[in-house]
């Protein structure tokens, strides 16, 4: 797992800040909205995961060693993109999206983006 600070640790234990793929927050106000942030990194396959997934593909099934590498560079694309909308003053992410490209052979970029906003709980 790869290394992410602690107030990064910290945000995402917490329900203060909220993300959805949904344009709205069920239950909340948007009372201010920051802008478009994003998270990315770009990660590569080391020759030894690689050699691993070759003989995890041969035997057929699911590709574990991948899925993992997957699995980590997408959250730390989404943690990286809620500690810019944190810096921003956001406690919330709508409209959160993955994107990734392959930028050489076994090197990938991936991308987390949505729009930061400060929402409130909606009074009933």
């Amino acid at each position: 797992m790869p290394y992410v600070p602690p107030h990064i640790r910290a945000a995402l234990s917490t329900p203060d800040f909220h993300t959805t793929t949904g344009n709205a927050l069920d239950g909340y106000d948007v009372v201010e909205t920051f802008g478009v942030v994003r998270g990315i990194t770009v990660r590569s396959r080391s020759l030894a995961g690689t050699l691993g997934a070759v003989f995890q593909q041969m035997r057929g099934g699911e590709v574990s060693l991948l899925t993992e590498l997957c699995e980590q560079t997408r959250r730390l694309a989404f943690e990286l993109a809620i500690e810019h909308a944190q810096m921003l003053g956001a406690n919330a992410l709508l409209a959160l999206r993955y994107d990734a490209t392959e930028i050489m052979s076994g090197v990938s970029e991936v991308l987390c983006y949505g729009t930061a906003v400060r929402v409130v709980a909606r009074r009933e």
